[in-house]
Formats: structure tokens, C-alpha cells, sequence
């Protein structure tokens, strides 16, 4: 039987700094330039990366942001839940899994610079993410709790419960 133990393992998965386990698997050769690109970049970036991601009941990925589109696809294991809170302070939950008919889709985008936390609903869950323009971790910033308390007083909650 396949569990997170045999996925860490077998795709040679390291810890991630906002939580759980990665491995990046793709990195495009193809380069966007910088003047190219929006303003929030800054440097060059690849068309596109992709990594596998999994969370165990024990983890969480806490709230991060970054500069690009992200596509989350599930591959095992149990539904993620994704939080995100976008610009204006609306939360969104996302239910990422097999499940369509319960609105457990397979596949979710969470939209460049929102705010983004998730969590299995059981014991694992495998996913991968894609990200375009690709991935640098110059793009990536971990959301501070108290900073993102001002911001949005309404979720407090949920900010305290994924955050560090």
C-alpha cells in the first residue's frame, strides 16, 4: 500500500520551507526576460516549473504568496483543502481530489500574489503544482501572522491556525 513514507521515498522528496515535502521535476529552458515580464518580477524566469508537493495529517503549508499563476493537480492520497485569501480580502476554500460530484476537483489555480494555505483531509495527499511564469524562490515570501492579522482581521482564525 502506497502511503506519504513511500512517495517521500520513491520521488525523492525533501522538506519544503512553508511545510511538507517537494521535489521540483521540471524546469522549462525556455527563458522570459525581464523586460518582458510584469513589474512585481525581478529578474528573468523560465516559462514554466513543476514539483511534486505532499502534506501528511501532521503538516501544513503555511500562508505564502507568490508572483505567478500556480496550477495544483492531485495525484493520491486524500482531498487537500486550499485556503486563499485574494486582494480584497475574500476567503476562498478549495477542495483539491477525485471527488467531482462533492466539488472535489482535481485540479485548482490559485491566481498570482493571493495569499495560500492548505492541509490534507487524512493521512497524505500527493499533488503537484505548476507554475508559470516558472518558479524562483526570489518570488516566494511566507506570510508574516501579525502582518497578515491587519490586513484581514476577519480570518484571524484561520490565519493563526496556518501560520508560524
Amino acid at each position: 500500500m502506497r502511503n506519504a513514507q513511500y512517495w517521500i521515498n520513491h520521488l525523492g522528496l525533501l522538506p519544503h520551507p512553508e511545510g511538507g515535502h517537494f521535489r521540483e521535476v521540471y524546469r522549462s529552458d525556455e527563458i522570459i526576460r525581464l523586460d518582458s515580464l510584469p513589474d512585481r518580477f525581478t529578474g528573468d524566469r523560465t516559462f514554466s516549473t513543476s514539483i511534486y508537493f505532499l502534506l501528511t495529517k501532521n503538516e501544513f503549508s503555511t500562508f505564502h504568496k507568490i508572483n505567478s499563476d500556480e496550477l495544483w493537480h492531485f495525484y493520491d492520497g486524500d482531498p487537500l483543502t486550499i485556503y486563499v485569501i485574494d486582494n480584497m480580502g475574500v476567503l476562498t476554500v478549495h477542495k483539491l481530489g477525485l471527488f467531482p460530484d462533492k466539488g472535489i476537483l482535481p485540479q485548482v489555480t490559485i491566481r498570482a500574489n493571493h495569499w495560500f494555505a492548505s492541509e490534507t483531509t487524512g493521512n497524505f495527499s500527493l499533488v503537484g503544482c505548476t507554475v508559470s511564469p516558472g518558479f524562483d524562490f526570489s518570488d516566494f515570501e511566507i506570510a508574516e501572522r501579525q502582518m497578515l492579522i491587519s490586513q484581514f482581521d476577519e480570518h484571524r482564525d484561520i490565519i493563526e491556525r496556518y501560520t508560524r
